[in-house]
This record gives structure tokens, C-alpha cells and sequence, in this order.
């Protein structure tokens, strides 16, 4: 297998940011910068360094440690190796392990330097569930529903700790959307879990989708998208708008409700639409946001 772990600086930089699956960033990096920009209306270096630090760092650990330790798994995985996740030689897996390690202290230790005990807690819970989703021994990805709910863990986490550090406090209507957003963040999990059954089941690697079946995943992913949703229409005005926009991702999962075991892999075709709606969820969200701090 043709690798780039020779090639100089260059080529282990690249497939330093592919582990760090830059499709993502946004999802980690705009739940922060939301929720901070929302409590202190400020542009200020706590949001620009925490923006950044969620953006590349966070995920770089994230999934640097996943494609270490799932390097096996992954040789089974016709996706890996591209934008949905690095197949990294195996003499990369010392440097990913020390970047990602590495690269995210500076950010962290000037985070915790602004903060307070509160802050620290929140984001040492982040950072747990980050290391516990891949890390030997804790494999949270392999507890099934516990997976789903680490997952989730890692996009609402950002969100929680942007509004502890903002010191402002925290809203009923804040929690709610919190609460949409982890339901969310499980449906999602779950989606994506669904196209790597064949693959996780060969590697022997248990997961939501493995235990509950493709096509029951596929429905608990659609039922929690649902709930989200419906949680937005008890946020003040325009919030119940973002129940909306629950929408494309419903209309992504049922186009597979009637999917089995043996078919699980075509919902890569799902998860590719689902990446790409991401973006225009984001897109829309910003807007509702720019309309409620302008109300």
C-alpha cells in the first residue's frame, strides 16, 4: 500500500488533517463560538482561541486517536482513507498520537488560565469523552447507546462549556436547545453507525447499529432527529424556527427506513447528504441567531 509516512513534513501534515476529518471542524468549533457570542454579545481572545482550539485541536485528538486505535477495523472499511476518516500507516500512529496530544495544550492551558472551577469541570468533561470514545480499555464507541451519547458529547460539550466560560449563565431555553442539540448529536451518531455494521461486525467491534440492527438504528436515529425538533417549539420567538430544520435530516434517514443488515453500507450515499446539509443547517442557524440577537 502506497502511503505518505515517507514524504516529508508535508505528507504527515496531510494526513494529520484528514485524521482530524476537516468536514467536521465546523461542528465542534461554531456550537462554541455560538454560545459564547450569544451570552457576552463580544468579540473578544477567549472566543477567537476557543473557536480555534474546537475547530482543529479538539478534532485532531478526537479522531487522531480514533484511527490510531481503530487502524484494524478501518483496513475493512472501503470509506477510509479520505475525507470521512484517514487509513494511517502504521508508522504514523506515534506522531498522530503526540500532535494530538500536543497541539491542543497551549489552547487548553490558556483556557483554563481565563476560567474558573466551573469552566475546568466542563471542559475536562469534554476532553474525558473525547479520549474515552476510542481510547483503550474505555472504547466508549463500543458500549452501544453509551457510544451515541458519547458522540453527541463531543458537539453539545462545546456549546455547554461556551456558556460556562461566557459566565453569564445558563437559560431554561438555553438547556433546551441544549437538550435538541444531544438529541441531535445521538441521531446523527447513530446514522452514521449504520453504514459500518458489515465493517464493525467484522472487526468485531460493537456499536448501536451492530446491537439494534440497521434498519431499528435508522428509526431511533429518525425518532431522535423528531424529538429535537420538537423540543425548539418550547424556545422563545424565532427559536421554535429552528424546528424546521430538523427536516433535511429526517428526510435524509427515511429514504432508508426500509434498509437491512445486508444493505447497511448504502447509507454512505445518507451520510454524504447529511455532511453536506450540515452546512446549510449551519448556514440557517446563523441566521435565526443574527435574528434573535437582533430582536
Amino acid at each position: 500500500m502506497t502511503t505518505t509516512a515517507h514524504r516529508g513534513p508535508l505528507g504527515v501534515v496531510r494526513e494529520l488533517t484528514l485524521s482530524s476529518r476537516p468536514l467536521s471542524w465546523v461542528n465542534t468549533a461554531y456550537p462554541f463560538a455560538a454560545a459564547y457570542v450569544m451570552s457576552t454579545r463580544e468579540v473578544d481572545a477567549a472566543l477567537v482561541i476557543g473557536t480555534l482550539f474546537f475547530l482543529i485541536p479538539y478534532n485532531l485528538l478526537m479522531y487522531g486517536i480514533n484511527d490510531v486505535f481503530d487502524y484494524e477495523s478501518d483496513l475493512k472499511n472501503p470509506r477510509k482513507g479520505g475525507v470521512e476518516g484517514a487509513l494511517l500507516d502504521t508508522r504514523l500512529h506515534r506522531t498522530t498520537l503526540l500532535a494530538s496530544t500536543l497541539l491542543p495544550l497551549p489552547f487548553v492551558a490558556y483556557l483554563v488560565a481565563i476560567g474558573d472551577p466551573l469552566s475546568w469541570l466542563v471542559l475536562a468533561f469534554s476532553l474525558f469523552a473525547v479520549v474515552a470514545y476510542s481510547a483503550p480499555r474505555l472504547r466508549f464507541k463500543e458500549r452501544p447507546v453509551l457510544d451515541s451519547m458519547t458522540s453527541s458529547t463531543h458537539f453539545v460539550s462545546p456549546a455547554l462549556y461556551g456558556f460556562v466560560l461566557a459566565g453569564e449563565g445558563i437559560s431554561t431555553a438555553a438547556w433546551i436547545i441544549l437538550a435538541g442539540f444531544f438529541l441531535w448529536g445521538m441521531a446523527s451518531q447513530a446514522f452514521g453507525a449504520v453504514q459500518d455494521v458489515v465493517a464493525d461486525r467484522a472487526a468485531g467491534i460493537g456499536s448501536i447499529a451492530t446491537v439494534l440492527g440497521a434498519r431499528p438504528t435508522v428509526w431511533f436515529a429518525f425518532g431522535a432527529y423528531a424529538v429535537g425538533g420538537l423540543l425548539m417549539l418550547a424556545v422563545p420567538w424565532p427559536g421554535p424556527l429552528a424546528a424546521l430544520l430538523v427536516l433535511p435530516y429526517l428526510g435524509i434517514v427515511w429514504q432508508f427506513r426500509g434498509i437491512t443488515d445486508d444493505t447497511a453500507e448504502t447509507a454512505n450515499r445518507g451520510w454524504r447528504q447529511f455532511l453536506g446539509a450540515n452546512y446549510v443547517v449551519g448556514f440557517l442557524v446563523t441566521m435565526l441567531l443574527i435574528w434573535a440577537a437582533l430582536s
